[in-house]
């Protein structure tokens, strides 16, 4: 049976009034008989904004119209997209806000490089051009079978990137950009096992370690001058970080006025040895908290300032070859395969063997040295709670003689035979 057709009711819209010397127009539409309805046009975004006043009266409609125009120009003027943001727009916002945290010293650019790591994958998961309003709290619900699946991700990991995103939607939510507060994800149980620990060096593989280094940074390895020069930066990073037992993001963080003194002194078996003192900032600490290091290895400081362009104060110590920035990420993570592969240990990634990992063999050194938990906790920067519980269970090969052929365990620190 075919349609009636419909009977026109003639213009779309009657009684267009001007708001506020045109700012806005006031209208009926013959479709919604005599209830007024509202239209603004805005700039930024291309489109009319149109609302309707839910009332019959003129004086009620007009006096709507104004607020509604007031509060309209108030957002445009903070920056609030009236239509709606993409979540692009939401991640790129939320990034802006997290980076002013690195500039108050709230988290780390380390951090942040985290963070933009976990919302690519957010990306990467759902289309940055969909709307955030077609979002709800259970479009991230399969997250987690989606990581392992895709990527076979960690459970820690998936749960990280479920807080980071979370934190996101927070924010979106306070700014007015989302319409709900936080995503459901199915539920994540994690057992200890699966937490998992970064694997330590063996007091051998550390052995070879600093034996490989010495011709990895040889002219004869290594003929390219400014490579070389690379390399010995590497090289001075991995005896610092050992023996500091810093973290790395404050290790890569660390400038020249971050070295408070380099003194001489005997240690407990009357040898002679050069003592840092680090002062750690809080920007650079992931505690946000300042604290004092002492250790072995002022000469590799020494060492690091004579083969350096750059030494004032504000200059990053590891700091790329003919320039003033930090080295780059990546270039940290190709001189650490380089010497994985050098000493012979092609399973580093299974074992998690990582920059970290230097700061874990310093710690577990000093325990086997008999340096009690709160003073490492002190200088590491963290509670002796979790030394004894985290760096306590010290496998078989650490009991075996502290003096090895390029190094020794002294209870100040690491004592380097590489000259």
């Amino acid at each position: 049976m075919s349609r009636k057709p419909r009977k026109s009711k003639g213009t779309w819209t009657r009684q267009n009034e001007p708001i506020l010397g045109g700012k806005g127009f006031i209208y009926r539409v013959n479709a919604s008989g005599d209830v007024w309805q509202f239209r603004m046009w805005i700039p930024e975004e291309g489109k009319h904004l149109r609302k309707s006043l839910r009332t019959r009266d003129f004086d009620a409609a007009k006096e709507r119209a104004e607020k509604l125009i007031f509060e309209t120009y108030s957002d445009v003027a903070t920056g609030k997209k009236i239509f709606g943001v993409t979540l692009q727009e939401l991640v790129d916002a939320f990034l802006v806000w997290r980076e002013k945290d690195v500039g108050t010293g709230d988290i780390t650019k380390e951090r942040l490089g985290t963070i933009k790591s976990q919302t690519n994958r957010l990306l990467e998961y759902k289309d940055g051009n969909l709307k955030v309003a077609e979002l709800d709290k259970n479009s991230l619900f399969d997250w987690a079978q989606w990581r392992r699946t895709e990527y076979d991700a960690k459970k820690v990991t998936i749960r990280n990137e479920q807080a980071t995103i979370n934190q996101m939607i927070d924010f979106g939510y306070r700014e007015g950009y989302c319409h709900f507060p936080r995503f459901d994800f199915r539920k994540i149980s994690i057992t200890q096992d699966e937490i998992g620990k970064r694997d330590v060096f063996s007091l051998q593989e550390y052995d070879n370690l600093v034996r490989y280094m010495r011709v990895y940074t040889s002219k004869k390895e290594c003929p390219d001058t400014n490579l070389r020069k690379e390399r010995l930066i590497v090289r001075d990073a991995v005896l610092i970080a050992s023996n500091t037992m810093v973290r790395v993001g404050e290790l890569w963080g660390l400038e020249w006025r971050d070295i408070v003194s380099i003194d001489k002194t005997v240690d407990e078996n009357g040898l002679y040895i050069s003592l840092v003192t680090l002062n750690i900032r809080a920007e650079i600490s992931k505690n946000r908290k300042n604290r004092r290091v002492v250790a072995r290895g002022g000469e590799y400081f020494e060492r690091l300032r004579k083969n350096s362009t750059h030494t004032q104060p504000n200059d990053y110590l590891f700091c790329a070859v003919g320039g003033t920035q930090q080295l780059e990420r990546r270039k940290w993570y190709l001189h650490w395969k380089n010497l994985m592969q050098g000493i012979g240990v092609e399973n580093y990634q299974d074992r998690q063997l990582t920059w970290y990992s230097l700061r874990h063999f310093g710690i577990t050194c000093r325990i086997r040295a008999k340096v009690p938990y709160l003073d490492i906790a002190t200088v590491a920067g963290t509670s002796a709670t979790h030394i004894e519980n985290h760096y306590g269970h010290y496998d078989d090969d650490m009991l075996k003689s502290t003096s090895l052929k390029n190094f020794t365990v002294t209870t100040s620190g690491l004592v380097f035979k590489d000259k």
